[in-house]
């Protein structure tokens, strides 16, 4: 079950933009993240400026959290790892974008930018059928009394 429930949250957070990543003593902040789906150990990139709170934290190992949850409700996780800074110059290039360039005056070049690894060790995660489906099933118990289905709910480690 717990394969299943980690290869759809994989799917699920690839079709998610945004959550709240957290690490050390740096308060949460909505980040964008990046990963490749291919990737068994499912580490996420970040891209943020030097002197955040986020990358003035990170150091090797550092315990993060990373919060997430789909705009259609189908979604939702909290994922502990590690975080890091990284200086990777090729995985910057593979995960630049629009989105990132609007963040920095000298785009990709800008002395500003660093790259944070964040290296997932458990997740607890939570699918659903969405906001519609909850409802329904919501519904559903109170005229026949039952317990309503959410979805499933599990932990996975990577």
């Amino acid at each position: 079950m717990s394969d299943h429930i980690k290869k759809e949250f994989l799917d699920r957070l690839e079709d998610t933009r945004v959550g709240m990543l957290s690490a050390g003593s740096a308060r949460a902040v909505p980040m964008s993240h990046y990963f490749d789906d291919d990737d068994p150990s499912a580490t996420l990139w970040f891209i943020t400026a030097k002197q955040t709170d986020l990358s003035k934290a990170a150091g090797a190992g550092t315990p993060g959290t990373f919060i997430v949850s789909s705009t259609d409700e189908s979604l939702h996780a909290r994922v502990e790892g590690t975080l890091s800074v990284s200086n990777d110059p090729a995985k910057l290039d593979d995960i630049w974008n629009k989105v990132a360039e609007a963040w920095f005056e000298g785009g990709k070049q800008d002395p500003d930018i660093q790259l944070l690894r964040f290296d997932p060790l458990e997740a607890e995660v939570w699918l659903t059928g969405g906001s519609l489906k909850f409802l329904y099933e919501i519904a559903k118990a109170q005229l026949t009394e039952s317990t309503p289905d959410v979805g499933e709910h599990a932990v996975i480690t990577f």
